[in-house]
């Protein structure tokens, strides 16, 4: 498998990056994961919108657009032989003096990693499993997608490695907070619950895309902070992340729900199918309906 480095194409195998990176060093790195689909890099702006909102957060000075990364995306498809791919854009600060760094970081090393996905269709269905850890806070003003991984990894290590689980975090005032790997949603009645950002949570790329197809069909939905006994009593739930894409819960600490055949999850996977294959950006759907 051939990825992406500081702009070659070279064997996974042999790809090297300095010890004195600041990424390495101090965490000082963003990355994005998104999926291809059929050679369509799915939401690519709004991937790259927040990934250079973060970098400008960091003080890292590279910032990327459409053209450049699917140019990328594109040569790295067709040497791998790929068509269906998961994809994950790594960019971390670069070499750096041992110690905290005031200035900006001028030489990022850009790492660009693809694998082989077969292609989407079938929903698949999870429990969901609340965790005793919290969910720890920000290390700024919002959470960014960084190489600060330890919450999730101590998380995933408490569910254990169960394919047909995740995990939900409370924050420390017992509020809802997201999955392990996901952002989590659920529909009571005629309305769709989901956390607001003021939890702490990442703002997930399909998390935002969700609410624009809610909002496409007419449903009401609602960002705050909910008690687990709200969302305990959903109706329908379900938990989002952009290689997953919508994964129904069939089970939430002993309450049984549709799962898969949830009308609401049935709605938007139809949807899902629909635009994955051609959608830039979550905002064409508004451009697409005037």
């Amino acid at each position: 498998m051939h990825i992406y480095l500081n702009g070659q194409f070279v064997e996974k195998g042999e790809a090297r990056i300095s010890p004195f990176d600041h990424g390495f060093l101090y965490g000082m790195g963003l990355f994005e994961t998104l999926r291809i689909y059929d050679g369509h890099p799915f939401l690519l702006d709004d991937h790259l919108n927040r990934l250079n909102q973060g970098l400008d957060a960091l003080n890292i000075n590279h910032r990327f657009s459409r053209e450049e990364m699917n140019k990328i995306l594109q040569r790295l498809l067709e040497i791998n032989h790929l068509t269906n791919a998961y994809i994950r854009i790594n960019v971390s600060a670069g070499m750096g003096e041992v110690g905290l760094q005031v200035d900006p970081y001028n030489e990022p090393n850009i790492i660009i990693f693809p694998k082989p996905l077969p292609q989407a269709g079938e929903l698949i269905e999870k429990e969901a499993v609340l965790l005793k850890l919290k969910r720890n806070t920000p290390e700024g003003v919002e959470r960014l997608k960084s190489h600060h991984f330890m919450n999730n990894i101590l998380a995933k290590r408490e569910i254990g490695e169960s394919p047909n689980q995740e995990g939900i975090f409370l924050t420390k005032d017992g509020y809802v907070a997201e999955g392990i790997v996901s952002n989590i949603f659920w529909k009571r009645d005629q309305t769709l619950y989901t956390p607001s950002l003021s939890t702490g949570i990442l703002n997930g790329i399909t998390r935002q895309f969700i609410i624009e197809l809610a909002g496409k069909n007419v449903l009401n939905v609602q960002e705050g902070q909910y008690s687990f006994e709200h969302a305990h009593k959903a109706d329908e739930m379900f938990v989002t992340n952009s290689i997953q894409e919508i994964v129904p819960i069939i089970s939430f600490e002993g309450h049984q729900m549709p799962g898969k055949k949830g009308e609401l999850v049935q709605l938007l996977h139809q949807d899902y199918r629909q635009y994955c294959k051609s959608l830039w950006s979550r905002h064409c759907l508004r451009r697409n309906e005037q």
